[in-house]
């Protein structure tokens, strides 16, 4: 019987052993589960901020080929992130290769950022050159406004300082015996003189000259609607037409209006114009 008790004693202990390492295998088992499910959950955080790294990235550049490999890689983060979601947490295996994945990913996107930087540099500098340059365009280009201001004002003062004047005019009225006339019914032509001042900035050689009588109401002596010359842009009438030759010294001018015309008395007006610029004016009177 002794030895009965003492084999069921054995078989006790024996059953006390193996739940004690069945129970100690389960709880092994657990832990491990849980510890790659935490795992798993880190890998899968890791992808996710992966995929938002990339959209920061291609937000910071404007080279087109960069974004177009930034997007591929992106695309391949979120595939590995599906396959990992469906993966379960005690497939070590598959955990294993997806974390070597990440890995290669890591490496991929330091390049990349390394490159992204590469660029900003380069920006920053080509920005601050353009700068400069823009600056010193702008700077060229007041600096040429005010030459060409200058210039137009010089050029200006130059075509004023080389415009003919005309001077010592005189308007005699005479009779048909070429004579003074006293009286406006006694008026057969005027003779006009003046004279071209010296002028050594102007240029030499035939000058056409324009002379208009105004009368008092304003009109001006014509022989035809055809004889017309410009002046400030418009088409001006003009009394008589003359050609000099000029060279620089005072040279006399004498013209003459036969009157075909009613004349009444009153207070006239002659305008001597030359190269489409008033060069002399006076007034007459005809009683």
């Amino acid at each position: 019987m002794k030895w009965l008790y003492g084999a069921a004693g054995v078989l006790i202990a024996l059953l006390v052993l193996v739940t004690v390492l069945l129970v100690n295998e389960k709880q092994t088992n657990y832990e491990l589960t849980q510890e790659f499910q935490l795992e798993k959950e880190d890998l899968e955080n890791q992808y996710t901020d992966f995929a938002k790294q990339y959209d920061e990235l291609r937000t910071t550049i404007a080279n087109d080929s960069l974004q177009v490999l930034l997007e591929q890689e992106q695309l391949k983060t979120q595939r590995l992130l599906e396959e990992l979601r469906t993966v379960k947490s005690t497939n070590a295996t598959e955990i294993r290769r997806l974390k070597k994945e990440l890995a290669t990913l890591r490496k991929v996107m330091v390049s990349y950022i390394n490159q992204i930087d590469s660029l900003n540099q380069l920006t920053a500098q080509q920005k601050v050159i353009i700068a400069d340059v823009t600056k010193k365009y702008n700077q060229a280009s007041r600096q040429i406004n005010t030459l060409t201001e200058e210039k137009r004002n010089l050029d200006k003062k130059v075509t004023l300082a080389a415009q003919l004047d005309a001077t010592a005019i005189e308007v005699t009225p005479r009779n048909k015996r070429k004579k003074t006339a006293k009286r406006v019914k006694d008026v057969a032509s005027l003779k006009v003189d003046f004279v071209i001042a010296k002028n050594i900035t102007a240029t030499n050689g035939e000058r056409t000259l324009y002379v208009n009588i105004v009368k008092p109401d304003n009109s001006i002596l014509c022989k035809s609607p055809q004889n017309v010359f410009t002046y400030e842009n418009r088409e001006l009438p003009f009394s008589i037409k003359k050609y000099v030759e000029y060279n620089g010294e005072e040279t006399p001018v004498t013209v003459y209006w036969e009157v075909e015309e009613y004349l009444f008395a009153g207070e006239y007006r002659l305008d001597i114009f030359a190269e489409g610029t008033l060069i002399g004016s006076r007034t007459f009177t005809l009683k």
